[in-house]
């Protein structure tokens, strides 16, 4: 049997949860807390296999009280369960101890799901927060490679506009008032700068990387 506990500062979303849990046979909702400085109190006495644990609470917040208890009983299994999906929040609760994030709206069988996966010290992201952490990792991942790329100057970006444009590198002189070697050779410079290996690459390179920023 897997003993939950389940901390949130709304009594209504706890009587939903222990509604939600009370017919399955391997889990038992054994007590609850309305604040994080109640769950500290409580949680020694009470040992509980699982948390639930709303994020957004006044006082000591989900991410303070998830680091807290964690410090105090290291084999706990914490659960965030919160209507916040912004990927810098579920960071810092799973950085802070939590095994597992569910949204408020999930359905029964994803919250045991998600209580039975952390219980058997498995990780559990419910599928819409996998997503936004995939996410967040992906435009963090291409953000790195754009802070590689070395600095455009400003002649080499009002060029590279110009050639998105799809002005030729006549027109290009003529709007800048440049010759065209001048144009060639800050054209030549910007395919070696950001290892192109010819124009339509170097386009393509200052769409996905937004080179013009």
């Amino acid at each position: 049997m897997i003993k939950v506990f389940i901390v949130d500062d709304h009594k209504m979303v706890i009587e939903g949860l222990r509604l939600l849990l009370q017919n399955h046979p391997n889990i038992n909702v054994v007590d609850y807390a309305l604040s994080g400085e109640e769950a500290i109190e409580k949680i020694e006495t009470v040992n509980p296999d699982v948390i639930l644990m709303d994020v957004n609470m006044p006082g000591l917040n989900g991410i303070e009280t998830t680091k807290k208890i964690v410090e105090l009983l290291p084999n706990i299994k914490i659960v965030a369960i919160s209507m916040h999906k912004e990927s810098s929040l579920i960071k810092l609760m799973l950085s802070n101890g939590a095994k597992g994030y569910v949204l408020k709206n999930a359905g029964r069988d994803e919250v045991i799901e998600a209580i039975e996966k952390v219980f058997q010290n498995k990780m559990y992201l419910d599928e819409t927060v996998n997503e936004i952490i995939i996410n967040s990792v992906a435009n963090t991942t291409k953000q790195k490679l754009t802070d590689t790329f070395p600095k455009l100057s400003r002649r080499e970006k009002e060029i590279l506009q110009l050639i998105l444009e799809e002005n030729t590198t006549q027109e290009i002189a003529d709007k800048l008032f440049i010759s065209f070697g001048t144009v060639e050779t800050h054209r030549r410079n910007m395919l070696i700068k950001t290892g192109a290996r010819n124009t339509v690459g170097l386009v393509k390179l200052a769409m996905e990387y937004d080179l013009l920023k």
